[in-house]
């Protein structure tokens, strides 16, 4: 069933009926109260009159709205009145019969205790009248039967007027809820179909543009203000696998083109046992080049995958084995690695995941520190945060490179060799711990990177940012410890 038609059941057709079914049940209930009330009048008249019979001149019988001095107005609507004799044959009728006119009926009177008795008669014509007959004693101890009759015509009439009006204003108003329905369900058509063809251009891989424009705030205009930004992430998802692959194909490219030229050089003429051992050297270096680079691309795929072991743990523990593990290739290159931290910071963390990521940042600042100079390392505790800083005294990180560093491939002008994908893990592996990464601001030698996890239980993976807020960067004061030299381990 369409959106249309299911508008026009439920919101339509379904109140209409349901109108029309409350105004039939209340026009019964309009009739019924009217008939009760006619009763009542007919109840209350019967006991005036009956009470009144025999007060007249010699108790003389009679019936007193025959001499009413309101007789001529109240005559339209008011009970037609009979009295019986106790033979049952008419004493007296109200309004007086007409000339030639005859009443045939005969009622015999009852008992004066039997209760009054109420019932609807139907005449000949289809008229129907409400009776009520009362059984009454004279002071000389005859019986008489009254009879009080009132035309049920202005009940049915009013109750015919009622449904008149009922059934117009039901059928005015299904036909204003069609109205209604039908030019809503034409909008909320034609939102879903936009969000229909935007879905079919997603589903194409065609992530270009955004979906139709919708003012609305409702739930659909929610559902689209939440597809245009996964359009816009999968947008960029898209440009970055594109520029990651294109990256890697080049970094690929490059040393295969390198070992091809060697190989075909070595292939051209007679080469001597020297000069092939120089070519596969030259071929080994690229192998272990493209080794290294697919080893990087390996991890960042993991780090992206986020398949992670979150346990509750000590964060000194694994920053403290990444440094003991960085100290052998500091001692090569005549650098010191100086870690200030607590004796413990707990925090949920893939020990894997960190441990990689710490490892990377390490590498870095040994790539870049001079001989002679040191590493500082800072691990503490900010409100709910841990932050993890490395600094070093090399040339540092130009103000408009600070963001870019951590794309996969991108790599400073003068820069060391290597596939430039380090740093591009770390923040990954941030992101996955709803943390984030940045370089510091503000230092005035070398460069400070800034590893922030949350302290608390794991969260959803955050967004990044480039740097922290202000008055945020102050780490807690704490004993800096010197680490003995030990060989690198792994």
């Amino acid at each position: 069933m369409t959106l249309a038609r299911r508008l026009w059941l439920l919101g339509a057709l379904v109140p209409a009926m349901a109108t029309l079914a409350a105004l039939i049940l209340a026009g019964r209930l309009f009739r019924y109260d009217l008939e009760a009330s006619l009763d009542r009048a007919l109840l209350a008249q019967a006991a005036v009159e009956s009470v009144s019979l025999f007060d007249g001149p010699g108790q003389k019988v009679h019936l007193h709205m025959a001499v009413s001095p309101l007789v001529d107005q109240v005559r339209p609507f008011a009970p037609q009145g009979q009295l019986f004799g106790p033979d049952g044959r008419l004493v007296m009728h109200y309004p007086p019969l007409l000339e030639g006119e005859s009443v045939t009926d005969v009622l015999v009177p009852g008992a004066p205790e039997k209760a009054p008795e109420l019932t609807t008669r139907v005449l000949p014509d289809g008229l129907r009248l409400r009776e009520v007959v009362v059984n009454v004693r004279s002071p000389h101890g005859e019986l008489y039967a009254l009879r009080l009759s009132a035309s049920l015509a202005q009940v049915d009439g009013s109750v015919r007027s009622y449904y008149r009006m009922a059934l117009s204003l039901a059928a005015l108003t299904g036909l204003a809820l069609l109205a209604l329905q039908t030019t809503l369900a034409r909008r909320l058509a034609r939102r879903l179909a936009a969000i229909t063809r935007h879905l079919g251009l997603l589903r194409e891989g065609d992530f270009s543009q955004p979906p139709e424009r919708d003012v609305s705030l409702d739930e659909i205009g929610q559902l689209r203000a939440v597809l245009a930004e996964a359009t816009d992430k999968l947008r960029g998802a898209r440009e970055t696998q594109d520029r990651l692959i294109a990256d890697a194909a080049h970094e690929l490219r490059t040393p295969l083109t390198l070992m091809r030229t060697r190989m075909d050089l070595a292939l051209r003429r007679e080469r001597s046992a020297e000069e092939l051992r120089d070519s596969f050297r030259e071929a080994r270096r690229e192998v272990d080049r493209l080794a290294r680079l697919a080893t990087e691309l390996l991890e960042l795929a993991a780090a992206g995958r986020g398949a992670w072991d979150r346990q509750k743990g000590n964060l000194v523990e694994v920053v403290t084995q990444a440094v003991e593990a960085a100290r052998g290739e500091a001692e090569v290159r005549g650098v010191l690695i100086r870690l200030e931290a607590s004796a413990r910071e707990e925090a949920w963390f893939d020990a894997a995941g960190i441990r990689q990521a710490v490892d990377n940042l390490l590498s870095n600042a040994l790539k870049f520190s001079p001989k002679g100079r040191e590493i500082h390392v800072r691990l503490w505790r900010e409100q709910e945060r841990l932050r993890l800083s490395v600094a070093d005294e090399g040339p540092g990180i130009p103000e408009g490179e600070r963001e870019s560093v951590f794309a996969p491939f991108r790599r400073l002008a003068g820069d060391k060799p290597g596939a430039g994908l380090g740093l591009a893990i770390v923040r990954e592996v941030a992101q996955r711990h709803g943390g984030r990464v940045w370089v510091e601001p503000g230092t005035r030698q070398g460069a400070m990177l800034v590893l922030e996890l949350p302290g608390g239980a794991p969260t959803a993976r955050a967004e990044p940012r480039a740097t922290p807020p202000p008055g945020d960067r102050s780490p807690d004061s704490v004993a800096p410890t010197e680490l003995p030299a030990r060989p690198r381990v792994g």
